[in-house]
């Protein structure tokens, strides 16, 4: 998806991703692969590679983390009845159950800094896996009323809590969101209402 992505020039919504060379700037590659990625609920049976799995993990271990603490555990759940127990537990995330695979990230809980920590690899994995071309949606743990059944349901020890579950795979289907203007959430030096 990517490399189709790069080769044409435009964005799943459209926009193109090449600056106007006029302005003497040339393309990034990563720049380009965070502005191509959309949340993706809709997935292909076909299963994301181990060679791409791996790769990903590595990249969401080498997040930033306060103090290097690194307090963080990832589970790869594959297993289709897994997958459905795990969406059964949740509110808003029933197609869980059709991912062909789902990260769940947790975090020490005894570490100041694990929620911060924890959601900067989410977002490298997110990152990585859409460098792949495998779509992903980031669905909440903190803070949810499922955290602990889905904490208990992978055997995870009680030292760490649910950050997050990340359902992902080649996307079936992707919906546009559309996002604020840059003008609109940004200033620069000090704030001067518009």
């Amino acid at each position: 998806m990517i490399v189709d992505t790069l080769s044409s020039g435009y964005c799943p919504g459209g926009e193109s991703i090449f600056p106007s060379p006029s302005k003497g700037i040339t393309m990034n590659v990563g720049t380009t692969i965070i502005k191509c990625r959309h949340s993706v609920r809709d997935f292909k049976s076909t299963p994301v590679e181990d060679h791409i799995i791996r790769d990903s993990l590595d990249c969401a271990r080498l997040a930033p983390t306060a103090m290097n603490l690194q307090p963080w555990l990832f589970g790869v759940i594959r297993e289709k009845k897994l997958l459905a127990a795990v969406a059964d537990l949740t509110d808003h995330a029933k197609f869980i159950a059709g991912a062909p695979v789902c990260f769940a990230v947790f975090g020490e809980r005894s570490a100041k800094y694990y929620l911060e920590d924890c959601c900067a690899a989410t977002e490298n994995l997110i990152i990585a896996l859409q460098a792949y071309g495998v779509g992903s949606c980031w669905v909440a743990g903190e803070k949810k009323e499922y955290a602990e059944a889905v904490r208990t349901l992978l055997g995870v020890p009680d030292q760490y809590c649910l950050v997050s579950l990340l359902p992902a795979g080649y996307p079936a289907d992707i919906t546009i969101q559309k996002k604020k203007d840059e003008e609109d959430i940004s200033f620069f030096d000090r704030y001067s209402p518009g």
